[in-house]
């Protein structure tokens, strides 16, 4: 196949916290991260973003002339409730309606997420994801949201990948609460989400909304750096952590006997243990029947060799090529792979990757329905010349996932969008304002909005639905 289908969506992904800013206006409460990153140390915050609390308007009016017809939102928790539990902001509500009707004026579809990292400060504090009390209060965060939007709103996602709240959080410790290393907490909050997940897609479902719901996973391939057995099994227990268990309570409604036992393996060796509780695993079992698709984010590969020491790990957050290092106790390590291309950032260049892995998806869980990449991009040190941004490398990188999407596609998997991320320069979590990915270049002095050339390319194939060479765009 080389064309895609008439009513593929060519979207742009953002999210709350990484793009309005206004963190203090209109009745807002606090998030984690307005804590986070405005300690005396940090570099950046989101306080102002992208401003697109103020500047949606513009946004998605360059969205459908740029044939964008799709965008990723995230609804912030503590806009439309400031505490977390209790009393809705009726500002915050007007707020996220006036989006939506402004998202179908511009006939660009809304694909909305109801957690993209941003948990209110107060229930953070109580202890977020280990707290069980926070399942409820996302449920009732949720039955908010839904009675409010979802009779505009089709694609819900419950949560944006659940697999970086924990391994940022609480084994790298580049997310709050700076927690390095614990693989037992992590697990434990995969556990507790996937729970938070399977209560919001019953209580959705139950609600009769002509509409569909499902969730984010970031899915990484793993791929053994050598065909020696210690570091085939190293690529399967960084697998089994990253992407099986949580599939698995997606789609088979069970942690599977297999996955189960590689975790608690992992587990062991960190002396940690899993604790699940009655009833949790038939919320689960029947939130898999229900679920109507899988968003995957999918940036990068790694490759894996076999590994026993301590933990250790340093985060590339500054686009210093070549310093990342990341190996974890009873798993493996992650290593540089010489025949692939890299980011500044470290993360392989690897397309096939995302093929591979949606050639998995349908063999494992054939029950998926249906996928969107939710996510896909090149953080890149955009040059800005005279008002131009000439980001060949963005285009290539983007075309060559798009080759292998069409070539899934071919294989009968059922790929029914694209999301870039992102739709404009954002804030990156940990990487700040350096690291810029969107198709429309912010100059953060006075949010102002300039089309790179990957827009105009965007722009091509979105029309055409078939893939042209960046020399082939005007710009």
């Amino acid at each position: 196949m080389n064309k895609f289908e008439d009513d593929f969506i060519f979207g742009g992904a953002t999210a709350a916290y990484q793009v309005e800013g206004a963190a203090k206006e209109e009745g807002r409460g606090p998030c984690e991260w307005d804590e986070y990153l405005n300690r005396p140390e940090s570099k950046f915050n989101g306080d102002v973003a992208s401003d697109f609390y103020h500047k949606y308007k513009d946004d998605l009016e360059l969205s459908n002339k740029f044939g964008v017809n799709g965008i990723r939102v995230s609804i912030s928790w503590s806009r439309v409730i400031p505490n977390g539990v209790g009393e809705v902001n009726p500002k915050g509500i007007k707020y996220y309606n006036d989006l939506i009707d402004e998202c179908l004026k511009n006939n660009v579809e809304p694909f909305v997420t109801l957690h993209h990292f941003d948990t209110p400060l107060q229930l953070f504090k109580n202890g977020d994801w280990l707290d069980r009390r926070n399942i409820d209060n996302f449920v009732n965060f949720a039955k908010v949201c839904f009675e409010n939007f979802g009779d505009r709103v089709k694609q819900w996602a419950t949560f944006n990948e659940p697999w970086s709240v924990a391994q940022n959080g609480y084994i790298i410790g580049n997310f709050p609460p700076s927690i390095r290393y614990d693989i037992e907490k992590a697990v434990q909050i995969m556990h507790n989400m996937m729970v938070a997940h399977a209560k919001v897609i019953e209580l959705y479902k139950s609600m009769n909304l002509n509409g569909e719901i499902g969730i984010v996973h970031t899915l990484e391939g793993k791929v053994p750096i050598t065909d020696s057995e210690e570091d085939k099994r190293a690529a399967y227990l960084d697998d089994t952590l990253a992407n099986k268990f949580m599939l698995d309570a997606c789609f088979k409604g069970e942690y599977a006997k297999e996955t189960l036992e590689t975790v608690n393996e992992i587990l062991s060796k960190n002396n940690g243990k899993l604790a699940i509780y009655d009833g949790d695993m038939d919320v689960i079992k029947a939130a898999a029947k229900k679920i109507d698709f899988l968003g995957m984010n999918y940036y990068s590969s790694h490759f894996l060799k076999a590994y026993e020491g301590e933990s250790k790990i340093h985060h590339n957050g500054t686009g210093e090529k070549g310093t990342s290092i990341f190996a974890l106790k009873g798993i493996g390590a992650r290593v540089n792979n010489p025949e692939v291309e890299t980011t500044d950032w470290d993360w392989p260049i690897y397309p096939q990757g995302m093929y591979q892995t949606l050639l998995r998806i349908k063999k494992d869980y054939p029950n998926y329905k249906k996928v969107y990449i939710a996510e896909n991009g090149m953080g890149y040190k955009d040059d800005f010349v005279d008002g131009k941004i000439d980001d060949t490398p963005r285009i290539e990188y983007i075309k060559k996932h798009f080759e292998y999407i069409l070539k899934a596609i071919d294989e009968g998997i059922n790929v029914k969008g694209y999301y870039v991320w992102s739709l404009m320069d954002v804030l990156s979590w940990s990487n700040g304002y350096n690291k810029r990915y969107g198709l429309f270049y912010v100059d953060y002095k006075d949010q102002k909005r300039y089309p790179k050339k990957s827009a105009y390319w965007y722009k091509k194939i979105a029309e055409t639905k078939e893939l042209v060479d960046s020399n082939e765009i005007e710009y």
